[in-house]
């Protein structure tokens, strides 16, 4: 278990196996392979973390009346508001 920000137990990277590995694959950055902190959280129930991406896709990706642009606008208010750096 690793010891990042999160107050939630994690699996590092390295220690990843099976549905972590996995998911880890699927969800970390494509050229560097980092996972971020928000979906190390999910790492001891991998579903929930594929369903997590799933979600951020849908929402930033999928179609509806807002572009791009504004939904990275919204997104970057609300983590203002709650004092969030991601």
């Amino acid at each position: 278990m690793s010891k990042k920000p999160a107050w939630i137990e994690t699996v590092d990277e390295a220690d990843a196996a099976d549905a972590v590995k996995a998911a880890y694959e699927e969800c970390g950055d494509r050229k560097t392979g980092k996972v971020d902190h928000i979906m190390k959280v999910h790492s001891l129930h991998p579903q929930s973390m594929l369903d997590h991406q799933q979600l951020y896709v849908t929402l930033m990706y999928g179609r509806g009346p807002l572009s791009r642009p504004q939904r990275e606008m919204i997104g970057t208010v609300v983590s203002a508001l709650n004092h969030c750096v991601y």
